[in-house]
């Protein structure tokens, strides 16, 4: 067999089990020698029947002391008997496994494993998988793979097809190693063969992460020469917009009613020099929230304009794209200067789009602002020399390339407020110049924060009411719309914003906000919020990118534990965008300490890129078991979190092959070369992430 034949060629799959692994992506042998385990289960030695082995898996060696009475109970076929370990006895329940019966007799001994409880003065285990002493014994010898399924597929048969072709041993071109030998050394790997058969069926926890890690190794290297390959391919593309520098952008600054940081002067300075000389721009500015990245967006929008070209920028969402044409219009009117800036959403009119696509096309519109409208096949430029994604991680690829094809080679500039470690920005945009903006305006106070559990939250019901009173706005955030059954110790908008109506003074102006409504409904509650018109908005995270309303001093996030540090920083960011002291106060719904020590991350820093930093931190190794995908970047087993210190160091390796031309083209090297030319396709084109 060769590994693209069909799994169906596998002894025991036939038809109907192949159609359960198509389900999960897995056609043929190569995918499913690849198709990695999400976990493992070890089988410890058996323990005594004590209080302390109780509420966990644990696996005990039990004689049958009873003999097992079965009976019906509606649809269950229920069986209960006892067991002891010779001390204390077990009472075992059984439902709906009459095959049982022949089994489990009085005097057998077996090893039964499942989760003990202590039911008053009895202990007790339902359900409980058993096995004779050598069988269990046998197991103990290794770690056991347990499988992502779908619904008709077991584990053991998924592990059964994988040790067929392990044991086979028919698939000699994946095991083909590509790395010179002395640079396996190096990175201290095992041999490509002992990784992907070793990753089923390892020896132990470090046999396991050995060849997780050969195996990420394989996915990286591949990744970072694809990413080398394109940013070289970008650096050296001719811009057909060769603009000059013009005086509006000069003007504008001048008008504005506060002076740009040092880091946004640097990022406008690093755009106007890319797009001024001569190749594509294909940059990233990156700033914290509130750091000031969109008025350098619109700065270079009225380069452009100025240059007599066209530019379009699309935001995530209708309000923060109607937010920005408001205030780039305004800039705009300000100035007197005679520039086009038109707004496009799934929302514009049908007479008013008809509108706007007659005069893109001929050159009337200088300035686009929209959502995912703008990539739409009707939309059609004249001269569309650069392409702004605000919050760029929110888009799918498809959406950005969309838009990005609508011009011929425009420039490229993404704006990001998203804090990522220095260690992951190399490899997130390693093909993209990068422009970070670090500082927050000097007119702004830091925002204090406080971590507290829902005994505090009459007294930031008082505080927010106080707020109000000052004539200031508030946020309360919640992680659910509505309630849902299992989910009653989580906060909803709908539930939440009732009883706030009941705990605030009834003068207070209330409103909520929820990814469910129309966007129509959702663009007049933020105009209602922005102009003062409401006081407290109870939301979910549909606030949490670009929502600028300056007169909000107050955030209260309920249910804290239950987001990322990320987002949590992202949310907070909607206030302290004023003169004003803002306050931001987490409400942490759990009553574990690693949930009190995270969010003390944010209590004592409003720096996102620390924040970044110390999350990596935390998260450590990560669970060397786990296997999660990143996301946009399509890896089986990789993660760029868990593998940060193996990124940077293949990183340096590449940048010493790629350094000289020689190296770069030896005998060396070839196989290297054509491992990754061959395995490129399982990755998406990275500058669009």
């Amino acid at each position: 067999m060769k590994v693209f034949e069909d799994i169906k060629n596998i002894k025991g799959i036939g038809e109907k089990t192949a159609s359960y692994f198509n389900k999960l992506g897995v056609y043929n042998i190569d995918e499913l020698l690849h198709y990695y385990p999400r976990t493992y289960l070890k089988y410890d030695s058996p323990c005594d029947v004590t209080p302390e082995a109780c509420g966990r898996i644990g696996a005990f060696g039990l004689r049958i002391i009873t003999d097992f009475k079965w009976r019906k109970v509606k649809n269950l076929n229920i069986g209960t008997g006892y067991a002891s370990d010779g001390t204390n006895r077990v009472q075992l329940v059984f439902f709906n496994v009459p095959f049982y019966k022949s089994k489990l007799y009085r005097g057998a001994v077996y090893v039964f494993r499942g989760r003990l409880f202590h039911d008053g003065n009895t202990y007790k285990m339902e359900q409980p998988v058993f096995f004779d002493e050598n069988e269990y014994a046998a197991l103990q010898k290794g770690l056991w793979p347990v499988y992502r399924l779908t619904k008709g597929l077991s584990n053991k048969v998924v592990q059964r097809s994988v040790e067929r072709c392990i044991v086979d041993d028919l698939y000699p071109e994946l095991y083909e190693e590509y790395l010179p030998e002395e640079d396996a050394k190096e990175f201290g790997l095992c041999s490509r063969k002992d990784a992907l058969t070793g990753i089923h069926f390892p020896d132990d926890e470090e046999h396991a992460a050995g060849c997780k890690k050969r195996l990420a190794f394989d996915e990286l290297i591949t990744f970072l020469m694809m990413i080398k390959q394109s940013s070289r391919d970008n650096h050296e593309k001719t811009s057909d917009y060769k603009l000059i520098e013009t005086a509006l952008p000069g003007r504008i600054r001048e008008m504005l009613p506060y002076e740009l940081t040092e880091g946004q002067k640097k990022a406008y300075e690093d755009i106007v020099s890319d797009m001024t000389g001569g190749y594509v721009m294909n940059r990233l500015v990156q700033g914290d929230v509130g750091s000031g990245k969109t008025i350098i967006a619109f700065l270079a929008m009225l380069l452009c304009a100025d240059n007599g070209y066209q530019s379009a920028l699309m935001a995530p969402t209708e309000i923060l794209a109607v937010m920005h044409y408001k205030n780039l219009t305004e800039l705009v009117k300000k100035a007197s200067y005679d520039i086009n800036v038109c707004l496009l959403t799934g929302q514009t009119p049908s007479k008013e789009r008809n509108r706007i696509y007659n005069e893109l096309k001929n050159g009337k519109i200088n300035i686009i602002i929209g959502t995912h409208a703008l990539f739409q096949g009707k939309v059609e430029f004249n001269d569309l020399s650069l392409v702004i994604t605000d919050e760029q991680h929110r888009f799918g690829v498809r959406q950005r390339q969309s838009l990005s094809l609508k011009g011929k080679e425009p420039h490229i500039l993404a704006l990001s407020a998203t804090p990522i470690p220095r260690t992951l920005s190399i490899v997130l945009y390693r093909d993209m110049s990068l422009s970070v903006i670090k500082s927050r305006p000097t007119d702004r106070l830091e925002i204090k924060n406080c971590v507290v559990n829902r005994n505090y939250r009459k007294k930031a019901y008082e505080f927010i009411t106080n707020e109000v009173r000052k004539g200031h706005q508030a946020y309360v955030i919640c992680p659910m719309i509505e309630s849902s059954e299992g989910m009653e110790n989580i906060e909803n908008v709908i539930d939440y914003s009732q009883a706030l109506r009941a705990a605030l003074p009834s003068d207070i102006r209330i409103d909520v906000l929820h990814g469910k409504m129309k966007d129509t409904m959702k663009n007049e509650i933020m105009d209602n919020f922005a102009t003062g018109n409401t006081d407290v908005l109870v939301s979910t995270t549909v606030i949490e990118v670009g929502i600028d309303v300056p007169n909000a001093t107050v955030m209260m996030i309920e249910n804290a534990e239950r987001f990322g540090l990320a987002q949590l920083h992202q949310l907070r960011g909607r206030i302290g965008r004023g003169k004003d002291q803002s306050y931001c106060i987490f409400i942490n719904g759990s009553d574990r300490d690693e949930e009190n020590k995270r969010l003390e991350i944010l209590n004592n820093s409003n720096d996102g890129f620390y924040i970044a930093e110390e999350d990596l931190k935390q998260r450590g190794a990560g669970d060397i078991f786990g296997v999660r995908q990143s996301g946009n970047i399509e890896f089986d087993i990789a993660d760029i979190y868990d593998d940060h210190e193996l990124i940077m160091m293949i990183g340096d390796y590449l940048d010493r092959i790629y350094s000289d031309e020689k190296i770069k083209n030896s005998l060396k090297y070839k196989k290297l070369f054509s491992y990754a030319h061959e395995n490129m396709h399982k990755f998406i084109d990275f500058k669009t992430i």
